[in-house]
């Protein structure tokens, strides 16, 4: 028997300010292709100007087909606006989402175009990773919590060092692992291992190159700012506790601490773009690790690269 062909996806990764998100468009009107997000923040109703959410589209239906889905620049965008702030969802809930509504599209005959900087979201789906089905513990993680960033890391560090290695320091994660390492008695890493794959998947990556993404960045926030940021997280604040995930983000732990009258807005704005970049980095030193992503400057390349390779029959 022949070796079964998988069906195509067009995986677009990079940093926050890239231009993901242009190209997405621009290569799903061309080749009739839907988009799957693959960034955890833009899960989250309500969460809009600090996420860089692409805008709805005006009268366009809140629902169609298969799962929610999220129409903007006219084209189909899936697993945008599908929680409340209020929810915790986990790896293993985006990745089920993420394939039924990836096998959805293929259903309808169209191109799945998965785009994001959620490195686990991309790696789930791509990597096919086997994920433990351990529901949140809210309790146990208040304690952890209580016990700060720093004893997170150092406690992940300690019962995990390979996992805590491939993550850097990013407390939600460890968070999540140390939540269940408790349930199963067993290594977080070594639960994540990879399954046969379930697509054929081009992973193309855009590098503009730091300092025209430090320039991209500054920009992005400078207009949040003015369409509406500070009210945006002030609505927030009244509605969700700062200690929900989904309000954890940069955008909006800065602006914590302006409400709470520990710095003025132009050093929350600052310490808001400070920290963007530094996300970007850490997204590009995880995007790196990754030898299948084909690196472009621009998203044009990337764009002819991806429609040729949708083209082709290998």
């Amino acid at each position: 028997m022949g070796k079964v062909r998988l069906p195509k996806i067009v995986v677009i990764v990079g940093p926050t300010a890239s231009g993901k998100s242009v190209l997405a468009v621009r290569l799903a009107r061309r080749v009739g292709g839907e988009i799957v997000s693959a960034d955890s923040r833009l899960l989250y109703k309500g969460m809009d100007i600090g996420t860089a959410k692409p805008p709805r589209d005006s009268g366009a239906p809140r629902r169609m087909t298969g799962p929610a889905l999220y129409m903007s620049s006219g084209v189909p965008h899936h697993l945008i606006d599908v929680a409340m702030p209020s929810r915790t969802l986990t790896l293993a809930d985006y990745k089920r989402r993420a394939i039924r509504a990836i096998r959805g599209i293929l259903k309808r005959g169209r191109v799945p175009i998965l785009v994001g900087g959620t490195g686990l979201y991309v790696r789930a789906i791509v990597d096919n990773l086997q994920i433990p089905e351990v529901p949140p513990d809210m309790k146990y993680r208040a304690s952890l919590e209580r016990k700060g960033k720093g004893w997170i890391l150092k406690r992940l560090k300690k019962l995990d060092p390979d996992y805590a290695a491939r993550i850097g320091p990013n407390p939600r994660y460890a968070t999540r692992a140390l939540e269940v390492m408790r349930a199963t008695g067993k290594p977080f890493g070594a639960q994540q291992g990879k399954g046969e794959p379930l697509f054929d998947a081009l992973v193309v990556g855009i590098d503009p190159g730091k300092k025209a993404l430090d320039v991209r960045i500054d920009r992005r926030i400078d207009a949040m700012v003015k369409t509406g940021l500070v009210v945006e997280v002030k609505k927030l604040a009244r509605r969700y506790a700062w200690d929900l995930p989904s309000m954890s983000g940069i955008g909006y732990r800065e602006l914590k601490a302006h409400f709470e009258g520990d710095i003025s807005l132009k050093e929350a704005i600052d310490d808001i773009k400070t920290n963007t970049r530094r996300y970007a980095k850490r997204q590009m030193t995880w995007w790196r690790r990754i030898n299948k992503v084909k690196w472009f400057r621009t998203p044009s390349e990337a764009f002819r690269v991806s429609e040729n390779w949708l083209k082709s029959g290998k």
